[in-house]
């Protein structure tokens, strides 16, 4: 008998038990029933929620203070605004056909949530790098995000409207080739495999990008080796460095941060706990990151040994995925233990140290409110976000060359989880899937660009806090 985590997509429970002839057949059959142009298709439906009031209801749950960051950020161009309203756009997709097929989803899949870092044996790879809002859901949905980010990048770089859409053909067609290369594979070999960074920008058709990419990586992979310039040596003791206003200390929120650690060293599995007693907790800075998560908890740990030998963690806050309320509700009771899974489902070389823990125990969590009472939080070493950004920043050179990329990198992590040799057979090896990702892809960015709009005249009006005086 086979178990299944709890956040597992459903139909592999079906799929487990089937012959690939069969799994093929019924991907096959799908046209039928939802033909591919017919995912073309952007609309807003009669009665659509004002975004800016589903915004304003995701920042009542979030740090007060750090609300003008988030809105400042978004508030630059509408790709920006694409990245911190996720939660817009999920109840958009809700309201589009899709085909049937789940996976373990991204949920915020734009082109900046992807990117690199190194693997436990310090090789540095290609991966989808952002999971707070990872749930399972209709594959369609992370491939549209991810077209609709092309779009409005491409657009943001001075292409054409039919040049940019041509960015979002191009990763819906590299997904489509990727699933067929991995259909026939053992479900093994598709677990085990990795897209390595450094043979990912040998193969850039730019010139120029290959280069930028390539001197990028060998500078950073340095740089996280020196802990990224976050620690100071004050005459043996080993401190973090603020770096104002986006990192700092915040005294009145530090223990909430401190109990937190606590928590998550004390329930670790006794290998990862046999190495973790060796390193104490010896200072807490706040850190301010992405977009859509500003005004949330994140936090960085330094752990040291007796001899000052350093450990970097990040602690960061989990809430709601802003899929819930339309793939449903998770079936992990804490929400960093959601993003947890997720990673380790979708990506080919996770963290060792990723985990999962809460402010107080569960018992106590009555109250959820900014005091940090019943906050949930998941744990993992400090990523480079400077090596993460290697793929936007190559981007700005390559855009043909990165959606592709992406599209790959998105169909290795969807065919970890769900059924690949159905969605194979259904997206097949032509441009019909392809064509109609990318006609979503460039209604959605104008409407995209009618909700910025939207947005900056809120904040305009003093609806919306938004720093340095607003837009």
């Amino acid at each position: 008998m086979i178990v299944y985590p709890a956040d597992f997509p459903t139909l592999n429970r079906a799929a487990a038990l089937s012959t690939r002839r069969e799994r093929h057949a019924g991907g096959r059959a799908l046209r039928h029933s939802l033909p591919r142009g017919a995912h073309a298709d952007w609309t807003p439906p009669p009665g659509r929620a004002d975004p800016v009031a589903i915004l304003e209801r995701q920042g009542a749950d979030r740090i007060a203070g750090l609300l003008p960051i988030r809105h400042q950020r978004m508030a630059a161009s509408p790709f920006a605004f694409l990245r911190g309203a996720a939660a817009v756009m999920a109840a958009d997709l809700a309201q589009t056909v899709w085909t049937g097929p789940r996976v373990q989803g991204c949920g915020d899949c734009h082109l900046a949530n992807f990117g690199a870092y190194a693997s436990p044996e310090g090789a540095p790879v290609f991966d989808i790098n952002d999971f707070d809002e990872t749930l399972p859901a209709p594959f369609e949905w992370d491939i549209k995000r991810l077209g609709a980010s092309l779009v409005l990048a491409g657009q943001e770089a001075g292409l054409s409207d039919k040049a940019a859409r041509a960015l979002a053909v191009l990763a819906a067609q590299a997904y489509a080739t990727e699933m067929a290369r991995l259909a026939p594979l053992t479900p093994l070999e598709i677990w085990t495999n990795r897209i390595d960074l450094a043979a990912a920008i040998a193969s850039f058709d730019d010139k120029r990008a290959r280069r930028r990419a390539g001197t990028l990586l060998a500078e950073r992979m340095d740089s996280a080796r020196r802990h990224f310039g976050l620690v100071a040596d004050n005459g043996g003791t080993p401190s973090l460095r603020e770096k104002p206003p986006l990192v700092m200390r915040l005294p009145e929120h530090d223990e909430i941060v401190r109990g937190a650690f606590a928590r998550y060293v004390a329930t670790q599995p006794p290998e990862r706990a046999i190495l973790l007693a060796q390193y104490r907790l010896r200072d807490v800075v706040f850190k301010v990151v992405g977009v859509g998560s500003v005004g949330t908890f994140c936090a960085i740990g330094l752990f040291t040994t007796a001899d000052g030998d350093s450990l970097l963690l990040q602690i960061k806050e989990a809430q709601d995925s802003v899929l819930a309320p339309f793939a449903g509700v998770s079936a992990f009771r804490n929400q960093g233990q959601r993003v947890v899974a997720g990673q380790r489902m979708m990506q080919a070389a996770s963290d060792v140290f990723l985990g999962w823990t809460h402010t107080q125990d569960e018992a106590e969590d009555a109250h959820h409110d900014l005091s940090g009472a019943g906050r949930q939080f998941y744990v993992r070493r400090l990523k480079d976000s400077r090596l993460a950004a290697i793929g936007t920043e190559v981007a700005q050179d390559g855009l043909a060359d990165y959606a592709p990329l992406c599209g790959r990198t998105l169909a290795r992590a969807h065919a970890r989880t769900g059924d690949v040799v159905a969605l194979s057979a259904y997206l097949g090896r032509g441009r019909a899937f392809a064509d109609a990702i990318g006609g979503f892809s460039l209604l959605y960015a104008a409407q995209t660009h009618r909700d910025w709009a939207a947005f900056r005249a809120a904040i305009a009006a003093g609806r919306l806090p938004a720093g340095n005086g607003g837009v």
